[in-house]
């Protein structure tokens, strides 16, 4: 398998990474889980152009800010419940994909406390914004 930090679309770019953001949410389709919050942890990259994330100036201005993939997180955690995290993750990519300088982005989303008998379940989706 290749991995996605090799295409060549992605040259040139800047990766930022938001790793293990730890919230609490409303998520999943069983009469359970639709009762209360449950963990869930997120994993973003996004990838900048270095034309467009290679501060002149030593300003925030100059970059993408790291609160964009929380606030972005948080945006959509507001709409209320989801039943999927195949939902969830395009929703969110597809929220940052907005943003004028974020050119991909890879978005993984997990559920720890599902099964006792493995570290987690998840789901990641990567995409990169057409031309």
């Amino acid at each position: 398998m290749v991995s996605f930090l090799s295409h060549p679309a992605l040259a040139n770019c800047r990766r930022l990474f938001l790793r293990n953001y730890e919230v609490m949410i409303n998520i999943g389709v069983h009469d359970f889980e639709k009762k209360g919050e449950q963990r869930v942890l997120f994993n973003v990259d996004l990838f900048i152009p270095m034309a467009e994330s290679t501060p002149q100036h030593d300003q925030l201005e100059e970059v993408v800010d790291y609160d964009f993939m929380r606030e972005t997180i948080a945006q959509r955690m507001a709409k209320g419940h989801i039943q999927l995290q195949e939902t969830l993750c395009d929703d969110i990519a597809r929220a940052m994909l907005l943003h004028p300088k974020v050119k991909a982005v890879r978005v993984s989303t997990e559920k720890p406390d599902v099964y006792p008998d493995c570290e987690s379940v998840g789901v990641e989706v990567f995409s990169i914004k057409e031309a």
